[in-house]
């Protein structure tokens, strides 16, 4: 079996991070979903046999491959079984567009795509849309095979962990052509270890998955943190609500990754439906992939009586930059110091009165480039490694940063500086905000502030009053000049919400 190696050696490949807990806790849950549960000591012979299913379909070491699915425990044991071939595993979300997946086909020169039709209809729908082939494949069970690329050219293979490429991930910061980020088995072993330290994991936890695992947060801090640290992974395919809700009471859920919409969307759930929240195994909560708002915050830690830890990073940087201490609980919406093993610097914040700098970062957690991209490669990393993040943020005297804004998206009006997530800060202390976003909009000579809100199902509040209460709050010129009540803020599936479709809106008037 390729899996074999020796179970106390530093893992080389992300494949290799269970390989400790199959040979000292077998019986013990790794994977779980509501079709399939794999044990740690299943693990080895079911990634071995879904790497023969590879090979046998033509994927070479170097080869990428399109894997279009939602959350399950079968797209989980492809990615281990594509890192035990060194070919690179690419997933995206099957909710995307026909248009986006024929991109992601193309620019990535994928030599297969597999549709994980049997755990997501999306998946199935473009499988048949492009004529894959049903195939029954073992443990993992249904899949859809798409064509063989035969002119797809492998990509050179490196024992280096931290040279060789495992998966791509694609990202939505650009405006046109697919932007590819290349992370590397170190990258993803590095903040799997991290959160594993951090937030403690380790044989006996729970960790509730449904964070996408096609979004680096899910890949890197689900599920290889989970498997490397011997805790069972419970893979959910999309967010409700109410399975949360019962997630958390019933099935033993310890550790809780999500974005602050989640969490967001489950308080105004259990306060419109008077259903109470029980979490009695939950130790960990973890906030990230969008700002923290101290009412939120304070709305949960009520709720469930534990802190809401936070967190700050990106796709480039596999994606852990910054993250709160569980021994230093904070008040504070800060994403706390630079996680262990990075550095961190603020360009330009001896020049800003505020102290606010351009965070960039260098560490074994900076990936390795855009696929296919060396220009825009050369543009996010600097010579000596430093990722620019472009995003904005101020240091507290301890280490703990505050992140701003994104510099694109400051907002200069009437020559003030507006930082976006301040304003939404306080729009979501509003008790009827479940959540907001604010944009720019260019007008002659000047940029005006527009908030679009998600207000809680039953909500009667105006703009007027909305309008009011941020006037009581904020200085004249960060008040918006527009808001617009909408039923659902646009978000993709990790619940971020989609600020460039915002800005077009804005843009537009309507």
């Amino acid at each position: 079996m390729q899996n074999q190696t020796d179970a106390g050696a530093v893992p080389r490949r992300i494949h290799h991070a269970f390989l400790p807990w199959a040979a000292s806790q077998p019986d013990a849950i790794a994977l779980a979903d509501d079709l399939i549960t794999l044990r740690y000591g299943e693990l080895p012979a079911a990634v071995d046999a879904v790497a023969a299913q590879f090979s046998a379909a033509g994927v070479r070491p170097g080869d990428r491959v399109l894997l279009v699915a939602e959350n399950a425990v079968a797209l989980a044991v492809c990615i281990m079984a594509l890192s035990q071939l060194d070919a690179w595993s690419a997933t995206v979300n099957a909710r995307l567009s026909a248009r986006e997946i024929d991109n992601f086909l193309d620019h990535s020169g994928a030599r297969r795509a597999l549709y994980f039709g049997a755990v997501s209809p999306a998946a199935q729908a473009h499988a048949v849309a492009r004529g894959a082939e049903r195939q029954l494949w073992p443990v993992i069970g249904e899949v859809y095979l798409g064509a063989l690329n035969t002119h797809a050219e492998p990509e050179p293979v490196f024992a280096d962990p931290a040279q060789q490429p495992a998966v791509m991930v694609y990202t939505s910061g650009t405006t046109g052509a697919p932007k590819a980020v290349m992370l590397s088995h170190a990258n993803l072993l590095f903040i799997g270890n991290n959160n594993r330290v951090l937030r403690k994991l380790g044989p006996g936890d729970t960790v509730y998955g449904v964070l996408p695992l096609s979004h680096v947060y899910g890949l890197s801090a689900l599920l290889v943190a989970s498997l490397v640290s011997g805790a069972a992974l419970l893979l959910v395919p999309r967010f409700s609500e109410q399975a949360l809700a019962h997630a958390l009471a019933m099935r033993g859920i310890t550790v809780m990754h999500g974005a602050p919409a989640m969490y967001a969307k489950l308080l105004a759930w259990s306060e419109q439906t008077g259903t109470p929240l029980l979490a009695p195994h939950l130790r960990v909560a973890q906030s990230g992939g969008a700002p923290l708002t101290a009412s939120l915050k304070t709305d949960f830690e009520k709720a469930f009586r534990i802190v809401l830890q936070n967190g700050y990073g990106m796709t480039e940087a596999a994606p852990s930059i910054c993250q709160t201490r569980m021994e230093a609980p904070r008040p504070d919406c800060s994403v706390g110091q630079a996680i262990p093993g990075i550095e961190v610097r603020l360009q330009g914040a001896e020049l800003d009165e505020a102290g606010v700098g351009e965070i960039q970062v260098r560490g074994p957690n900076v990936m390795l480039g855009y696929y296919r991209a060396p220009e825009l490669s050369a543009e996010t990393l600097t010579a000596d490694g430093w990722l620019r993040t472009g995003d904005l943020a101020r240091v507290d005297a301890d280490g703990a940063y505050h992140v701003v804004g994104r510099s694109k998206e400051l907002i200069i009006r009437s020559g003030f500086n507006v930082y976006p997530v301040e304003v939404e800060q306080v729009l979501n202390g509003h008790p009827d905000v479940v959540q907001s976003a604010v944009v720019g909009r260019a007008v002659e000579g000047n940029e005006e502030v527009v908030a679009f809100v998600e207000t809680a199902q039953d909500a009667k509040v105006s703009v007027d009053a909305l309008r009011a209460y941020l006037k009581e709050r904020l200085s004249p010129y960060k008040v918006p000049t527009q808001i617009v009540i909408m039923q659902h803020l646009p978000a993709a599936p990790t619940g971020k919400i989609l600020k460039k479709e915002l800005q077009r809106i804005a843009a537009s008037g309507n």
